[in-house]
């Protein structure tokens, strides 16, 4: 199969999931699927909220719109153009995530558009969203049906491997799959860096990163650098446009439980009824909470991203991702840094 049917199967894919993000009504044959697949799939996106509530219509169609975007011929063309592409293809196992929707969709594409096989086992939160889009593909490219499998279960007959997880998944990780070629993704989270001079719109955009998939993503910002003599009312005022997270169920049990326990701990929390701020130099915060710390100069910013720069994934502000871009990674994003599509390509 050649590389360049796979890129038109996946940048017409890609119209179709921004058709999809932007919950635009079925316009006819000119998009490939009949009025009833149109439907279904609407129906399918609405219905992932009862497989997992933190799924809502919402933050599908967020998630389609995002990564339909990136899907045009010519950013697959300049993403894959240094690269080559495997002839002799091999079976890729990837274990996918299941934190937000799609999260397993970067993968799912540089192994197809590397010339490989894909063995995808879907996370029990996230099983519905990706075979349906294949589906899809199968209509502008039919002969990759040969090359896309789907697990549950039990998975075997692969040459390499892919797999994302949580800390105590890489140990499960290193005991099974540690003899073939890998990659091994374990938590990751982001930060952001103000400086004080950030207007209410900068950190409006800020609470996008913080909250869009309920804050679950390893690119959310959940931890705060703030300059000492910063006034964290404006952060308060600015994150009030994301304040309806908390009418999620889900959201709000993390957020109630948090507040309860720092409560009858008698910690120091600021609270405006969607999200507890806490003064504390941990990276991690739980949903529901967002951390924050200050420093002094410029030293003590590279001393704290040289000290967690293994547990980083995104740097917001700083003159680095400009605010509200967290979520709006190019192609050539990778997780935790490591080139895929170059691995991919290097597999024998």
């Amino acid at each position: 199969m050649e590389k360049e049917n796979i890129k038109f199967a996946f940048s017409q894919l890609g119209m179709l999931m921004t058709h999809f993000g932007q919950s635009n009504d079925w316009t006819g044959f000119d998009l490939a699927i009949t009025e009833e697949e149109h439907s279904s799939f609407n129906e399918l996106i609405v219905r992932q909220k009862h497989y997992n509530g933190w799924f809502t219509e919402e933050m599908v169609r967020k998630s389609l719109l995002s990564l339909g975007g990136l899907l045009t011929e010519k950013q697959l063309s300049n993403w894959t153009s240094e690269y080559g592409y495997n002839v002799d293809s091999k079976t890729v196992a990837v274990i996918m995530a299941g934190n937000i929707p799609l999260v397993g969709f970067h993968d799912f594409l540089s192994v197809l558009m590397s010339g490989n096989r894909i063995l995808a086992k879907l996370s029990s939160d996230d099983k519905y969203l990706l075979p349906a889009l294949a589906d899809f593909l199968f209509v502008f490219e039919p002969k990759l049906k040969d090359r896309i499998t789907f697990s549950e279960g039990k998975i075997s007959g692969f040459d390499a491997v892919i797999a994302t997880g949580s800390d105590s998944s890489s140990v499960y990780f290193e005991q099974y799959f540690s003899s073939y070629p890998h990659i091994f993704r374990s938590n990751r989270t982001s930060i952001a860096i103000l400086d004080g001079s950030e207007s209410k719109k900068d950190v409006e955009l800020l609470a996008e990163d913080i909250f869009n998939y309920f804050g679950r993503g390893c690119r959310n910002v959940s931890h705060l650098l703030l300059p000492r003599t910063y006034d964290i009312n404006k952060v308060f005022e600015g994150l009030v446009v994301m304040g309806d997270v908390v009418h999620n169920k889900k959201y709000g049990n993390n957020y109630d439980y948090n507040k309860a326990v720092h409560l009858l701990n008698q910690e120091q929390l600021l609270d405006n009824n969607f999200v507890l701020l806490k003064e504390s130099a941990e990276l991690f915060s739980p949903l529901g909470m967002l951390y924050y710390h200050f420093y002094d100069s410029e030293s003590d910013i590279l001393d704290y991203l040289e000290e967690n720069k293994d547990q980083l994934q995104c740097i917001v502000g700083d003159g680095r991702i400009p605010f509200g871009k967290a979520q709006q990674p190019s192609l050539s994003d990778y997780a935790d840094g490591v080139d895929t599509l170059k691995w991919l390509n290097q597999l024998k």
